[in-house]
């Protein structure tokens, strides 16, 4: 497992687009709906990945913290399952009913959302406004598997919380550390 740092997508850019099979429901969803006129996280997240692993119980958490507030979160997995087979999407159905995943977890086979959100790594997260223009762009807090530094979720919910209270968000944002995301040939 290579540690991957986040590319950093510059604040300011526009979701980019997308449709994108829904495991949970087995339905098609583009951004336009799902997205929130308040907040929209997007998270590139896998199965098999340990710092995923290490942070699943507090995405869902933070979902459930702020699904109430009017965010919306999305989770999408882009990895290779010809070579990753345990991120296939029957797999991901199981693994997002496991945890009780309060938001879709899309599939993106073609990886094509992946690379239009400059992806590098599970997990990778974004936090848009409600015009869907890039606020946030890192880590969730500094917790890492056995770093022995706890979960808490403090980067991405402090940018959430300033946000929502409309304060400014530090531009000071440290990229998220992860497995890189695994590409096709």
């Amino acid at each position: 497992m290579a540690l991957t740092s986040s590319t950093m997508m510059p604040l300011g850019t526009v979701a980019p687009p997308f449709q994108l099979l829904d495991v949970i429901s087995e339905r098609t969803y583009s951004l336009n709906d799902l997205k929130s006129d308040k907040a929209t996280v997007i998270m590139f997240v896998c199965n098999h990945c340990p710092y995923v692993k290490h942070v699943q119980s507090e995405l869902v958490k933070m979902a459930e913290d702020y699904i109430p507030e009017g965010v919306k979160f999305i989770a999408i997995s882009s990895n290779d399952v010809e070579n990753y087979p345990e991120d296939s999407p029957e797999l991901m159905r199981e693994e997002a009913k496991k945890w009780g995943y309060p938001f879709p977890y899309l599939y993106d086979e073609t990886q094509i959302v992946a690379k239009a959100y400059d992806a590098a790594c599970t997990p990778d997260f974004y936090i848009f406004d409600s015009g869907m223009k890039l606020i946030y762009r890192g880590q969730l807090d500094d917790s890492r598997p056995g770093n022995e530094k706890p979960l808490t979720g403090k980067d991405l919910r402090g940018a959430l919380d300033d946000y929502l209270k409309g304060n400014p968000i530090t531009e000071d944002q440290i990229p998220s550390q992860g497995c890189n995301i695994k590409w096709r040939d």
